[in-house]
């Protein structure tokens, strides 16, 4: 399996590469092969005086591809120039990638609480599953919040085909899954349940797949809005991923992006993975 990992070499990024526990991970789920991108923006030009982006940054992407192939990892490097979030996209398409990582500092204060610009443009506009990797806020020595990434996995379900379609990637998180919570909201979208059916007995059958597979799995049913509740179920279980397919039942908000999906990328504590529609 091969992973792009968008770094923009700052403390965040280095935090997200360096943690070795991360790095095992990523390997215990198969992803074997992994593209290191940095994007030196538009607007910084080649000719100015002093400067020369490219070359500092494949002496930057240097260090982290030796972490990389330390821990077993084939590594290719890329710089690049244009629009972060376009050229990271543009290159995971090229190369057929099965997941793109972005480390993020969280909630902030600013911008509505929303993550950075380049994390949140990905979430948008990605066709590749996207790990966002929580990092520290506030200090300038970061670590990454949760160190194994797929341990505790809380997913999140509104029973859409997307939904079904994130669940799917339980076929090779298992590797790296021990326990799992199943979590559904109940909405006046829900679709039709068939005679007998409920929420519980369709997140049980989820269960019972999981379960086969040795993850220990927990149900929990709410009702309210689904953003809030599916962000207390992660304060309650304290998971240390939230997968998430990026649209349910609405096809208003944000051409890839639900409301849902955007509240829980920008405000989760943990780490979030996004599987967006299939193309």
């Amino acid at each position: 399996m091969k992973a792009v990992c968008a770094t923009d070499l700052s403390a965040a990024s280095e935090a997200a590469i360096e943690t070795e526990t991360c790095l095992r991970c990523l390997g215990r789920i198969g992803i074997d092969e992994i593209h290191l991108v940095t994007v030196v923006p538009s607007n910084v030009h080649a000719g100015m005086p002093g400067l020369n982006f490219e070359k500092r940054r494949k002496r930057a992407l240097s260090r982290y591809e030796t972490v990389l192939r330390d821990a077993g990892f084939d590594v290719e490097t890329h710089v690049v120039r244009g629009t972060p979030h376009r050229r990271i996209n543009g290159i995971a398409e090229t190369i057929r990638a099965d997941m793109t990582l972005v480390g993020s500092r969280g909630k902030s204060p600013l911008e509505n609480r929303v993550i950075g610009s380049t994390a949140r443009n990905l979430a948008r506009s990605t066709s590749v599953p996207l790990l966002v990797n929580r990092i520290e806020r506030g200090t300038d020595d970061p670590e990454v919040v949760r160190k194994h990434l797929f341990q505790r996995m809380l997913y999140a379900t509104d029973f859409s085909s997307n939904a079904e379609r994130a669940f799917e990637t339980f076929r090779y998180l298992r590797k790296a899954t021990q326990e799992a919570t199943l979590v559904h909201v109940e909405t006046p979208k829900d679709p039709d349940m068939s005679e007998g059916e409920t929420p519980e007995s369709r997140l049980a059958t989820l269960a019972e797949q999981l379960e086969a597979w040795g993850i220990e799995t927990t149900l929990d049913v709410r009702k309210g809005d689904p953003a809030t509740e599916i962000l207390a179920s992660e304060s309650e279980h304290d998971p240390t991923t939230v997968l998430i397919g990026s649209r349910g039942h609405s096809r208003l908000r944000r051409l890839l992006l639900g409301s849902v999906s955007e509240d829980i990328v920008a405000r989760a504590t943990g780490n979030v993975l996004l599987v967006p529609p299939k193309k």
